[in-house]
């Protein structure tokens, strides 16, 4: 994906936040347990003023858990302003420009990608609280894009800082069948520090077919297997997405 067309889903998807209901505000979010549609604007608004001064250089903030949201409706004019100076610090930027991220030096790229891929999550999370059973499904490439996004940051990241791949696991494999995008297949191999991935076509322990949607919402804990078709040794498919995470 380009930097337009992360701008564009970024833009997409956050007029689905902004345009929450101030009545939804006290809505559990099924998804997010714990959470209410309030949590969710606030979590995602601290997110955008995070990642800008990221971009910026301003170190205003250590993270996004310290950045606090207003209470009750004021919520969602609060989410607007930090998805605005997000879309108007990220417009025109150069994606090679260098930019802290919470991995290190890396670029204004980074949080083109990972910002899209925020709000698609959660916007399937804010829908599955307005309308449970009737979500949207996540952009086709949008959601090719968060897979590999998933295997090059999560789960190298959460697993490096988790007890470890157990023992048993070690060496198991999963094909992903993206059923709705050309070319949206991945191979998945456990070994002792994480997952080694590639995209192809090959035979695994298990394999899980789906739109790629879906098989990104499963890595994401958002879907489960049981709901999508699968080949193979389906009690593996959990332990080995267990290993990673978020939020």
């Amino acid at each position: 994906m380009t930097p337009e067309d992360w701008l564009t889903a970024i833009a997409r998807e956050s007029s689905v936040l902004a345009e929450t209901p101030v009545d939804a505000l006290d809505l559990p979010v099924p998804t997010c347990p714990d959470w209410t549609v309030h949590d969710l604007l606030a979590h995602v608004g601290a997110v955008h003023r995070w990642a800008v001064d990221k971009v910026l250089g301003t170190r205003l903030y250590r993270g996004y858990d310290g950045i606090p949201a207003p209470e009750g409706g004021d919520v969602i004019g609060w989410y607007v302003e930090g998805r605005d100076a997000l879309v108007e610090t990220l417009t025109g930027r150069d994606p090679d420009e260098p930019a802290r991220t919470f991995v290190g030096p890396g670029t204004v790229g980074f949080w083109y990608r990972r910002q899209a891929g925020e709000l698609a999550v959660h916007r399937w999370d804010l829908e599955s609280a307005l309308r449970p059973g009737a979500q949207r499904p996540i952009d086709a490439a949008l959601a090719a894009d968060g897979i590999d996004e998933w295997l090059e940051l999560f789960a190298p990241r959460f697993i490096e800082r988790g007890p470890g791949v157990p023992a048993e696991l070690v060496g198991r494999t999963l094909h992903l069948h993206g059923t709705d995008l050309p070319g949206s297949e991945w191979f998945l191999e456990l070994t002792p520090t994480g997952f080694d991935h590639r995209r192809e076509h090959a035979k695994a322990d298990v394999a899980v077919r789906g739109s790629v949607s879906d098989l990104c919402l499963l890595l994401w804990h958002r879907r489960s297997h049981k709901d999508l078709d699968v080949v193979g040794d389906d009690a593996l498919v959990l332990p080995m997405l267990d290993l990673v995470h978020v939020t």
